[in-house]
């Protein structure tokens, strides 16, 4: 007998050889319906997998990511299967599970057209109706290569002959088709649902432009069609919000060919950055923060001093000033370390809250820039914390609130990962060790849950990364929390401690918004445009009837101005109608429409974005309204 520990800490005994399949059914049929795939020890496998010894087990089903990614790759498996049902001559490549999908790449003769797109989806419906069981076979090196030459697959065959000598390799057969695969698999073709093919494009094998280029399917699949459909309408919804789409109908920026990954804001534009920087200076000026600004451009020797020039030199632009060798900034930090440094500091000065809206350049490809989330340069809301040791943690609780509280002004949902030490880093065990264990206990004092992402911290420090959730469910990382022991070391920052001798700081880098530039575009996104009031580059629309009302517009228009609100008179000579149209199209939070019953009684005919005709309304009870609603940042 075999001793299996089930997730929930429960342990149930089976014979030796007992499938993970065999074992889901024994705790219930329905987990056995659901389940796609086994984690045993921490490895994903087959639910055909034999049970040989005393395990861990977990039972993957769709609401898992592991299972999600069976589920997918097997897709792809079925993907692979139909077109060379279809197209006997087209070569295998690779199928991968994706994020939300899958894909898989072949080589053909003549690209793949939309109406093949279809006959392939056709196709891969009738395999799933099929049923066709994932079988799992090991065998040799050798004798896979010898297969998959007979078959003349060569790329399967570059892929074994990369693999060593002693490899056991398996492969994965469905009826009359046979893949080259590490697994696992679901049980059949037939425990797949509802699958979509969703594109064609070219990919080079490898991903390399020195070999040749694919034709890669991208797809998508899931166990129910109401779970396509919705997957399939957040597609439609993302284009609709699309923020390079919205940032040009509604005048907010733009990038151009001049300076591609340089964005452009416009005068709209600029009252939403204007107001989310006003908004980031209160908050942090209330929280103990102070401002600074650091020079853009600052010489090799600092860049070299603080480890950027050996670790972060692909992604920096240089120049030369009387000779001598310069970088426009990657990063604040090492600005904020020099302001630092220009005078002796007591631990009685500590913690010192350092905020900068500093803009930094970073070279990115070309192939990676996409509107205002990748771009070329950007401001960083950066600030650096200098404290003793003893402040750390309750300095990164003080940060975690301050998220907090930013995120939930904007609506916004997150999660948390705890990124540890990279393989390209610097400093040794015992302080990585430490300051990744200060930021562990730091989130469980605020009885966080969190993910730990390995190897993903900054090369000078762990770090805490929030992912915010937008309304499409969509995740994008934003603030970030990087305790760094590195830099105080590198630059021998000091301070005078209570036994008059000098000790070592410790820094926190940490930015709420990350980039001011992507997270508007995240907001684009996440409203689809119909920014909440405080944010809105026009607050109200006034619009007379005609022209005999214009008048009592201008003074509505007036008092309002006085009060700071953003308003605008729309006195063309245009029906009623066609200036709401446009004020909807535009996003405006609120439009008032004034005719002869407005004036008469000194009202204003209100229309709220997204409720419509909210009725008549007393001048000043309107302004009041307005004005609560910035003071309060209502979402609606």
């Amino acid at each position: 007998m075999v001793k299996v520990t089930l997730k929930d800490g429960s342990v149930r005994e089976y014979p030796a050889g007992t499938t993970v399949l065999e074992i889901a059914k024994s705790i219930s049929q329905g987990l056995a319906r659901e389940a796609l795939a086994g984690k045993v020890n921490g490895k994903t496998v087959d639910l055909s997998y034999p049970v040989q010894e005393d395990v861990t087990l977990e039972l993957l089903t769709f609401n898992d990511e592991e299972g999600r990614a069976v589920y997918r790759h097997s897709s792809a498996h079925v993907l692979a299967q139909a077109v060379k049902r279809l197209f006997p001559e087209a070569k295998l490549a690779i199928g991968p599970a994706i994020q939300d999908g899958f894909y898989y790449d072949f080589d053909v003769p003549q690209p793949f057209t939309p109406d093949q797109l279809e006959q392939i989806e056709a196709e891969m419906n009738k395999i799933i109706k099929e049923d066709i069981p994932f079988q799992r076979v090991e065998i040799s090196r050798q004798e896979a290569l010898d297969r998959f030459q007979n078959q003349g697959e060569i790329y399967k065959v570059e892929l074994i002959n990369d693999l060593p000598e002693d490899a056991v390799i398996s492969c994965y057969q469905q009826g009359d088709f046979e893949d080259l695969c590490a697994g696992p698999h679901v049980p059949s073709t037939g425990r797949l649902k509802s699958i979509k093919l969703m594109s064609i494009a070219g990919a080079y094998w490898r991903g390399s432009e020195k070999n040749k280029m694919l034709q890669r399917i991208y797809g998508t699949s899931f166990p129910k069609k109401a779970l396509l459909d919705e997957h399939l309408f957040r597609i439609e919804e993302a284009k609709r919000r699309d923020h390079r789409k919205l940032g040009a109908e509604l005048d907010l920026y733009s990038i151009q060919e001049e300076g591609p990954g340089f964005p452009f804001f416009h005068p709209k534009g600029m009252i939403i950055r204007n107001e989310l920087e006003n908004f980031w200076r209160i908050e942090h000026k209330r929280r103990g923060y102070q401002e600074i600004r650091t020079p853009i451009i600052l010489n090799r020797a600092l860049w070299e001093q603080s480890g950027h020039w050996a670790h972060y030199k692909e992604n920096m632009y240089f120049t030369k000033i009387d000779e001598g060798d310069y970088a426009v900034k990657p990063m604040n930090c090492p600005g904020s370390i020099l302001v630092y440094k220009t005078r002796m500091h007591s631990y009685r000065d500590l913690p010192l809250r350092w905020g900068e809206l500093g803009l930094v350049h970073r070279h990115e490809l070309s192939g990676a820039l996409h509107g205002l989330m990748r771009v070329r340069c950007f401001t960083q809301d950066d600030a650096h914390i200098f404290m003793l040791p003893s402040q750390v943690k309750d300095e990164i609780i003080g940060v975690i609130d301050l998220f907090d509280y930013f995120y939930n002004t904007f609506g916004l949902q997150y999660h948390v990962e705890l990124s540890t030490r990279p393989e390209k880093s610097m400093g040794s065990d015992e302080i990585w060790e430490m300051a990744t264990n200060s930021l562990r206990e730091a989130l469980e004092d605020k009885q966080m849950s969190y993910k730990v992402n390995e190897g993903d911290g900054a090369f000078y420090g762990p770090k805490i990364d929030f992912h915010l959730m937008d309304s499409l469910g969509r995740t994008w990382q934003c603030g970030t929390i990087q305790l760094d022991f590195q830099m105080p070391e590198k630059f021998d920052l000091t301070y005078v401690g209570e036994d008059g001798q000098k000790h070592r700081p410790v820094m926190i880098h940490r930015v709420v918004f990350g980039s001011i530039e992507r997270f508007i575009g995240i907001l684009t996104e996440h409203f689809a445009g119909a920014f909440p009031v405080w944010l809105a580059p026009v607050q109200v629309r006034v619009m007379p009837i005609t022209d005999k009302h214009h008048e009592y517009a201008k003074e509505v228009v007036q008092k309002m101005q006085e009060l700071d609100i953003r308003v605008e008179l729309d006195a063309r000579n245009e029906k009623i109608n066609y200036k709401i149209r446009e004020a909807q199209t535009q996003k405006i939070p609120y439009m008032l429409v004034i005719g002869d019953r407005e004036m008469e009684q000194g009202t204003v005919a209100v229309r709220q974005r997204g409720k419509g005709d909210i009725g008549a309304i007393q001048v000043d009870e309107f302004i009041k309204t307005v004005q609560d609603d910035i003071k309060n940042k209502t979402i609606f």
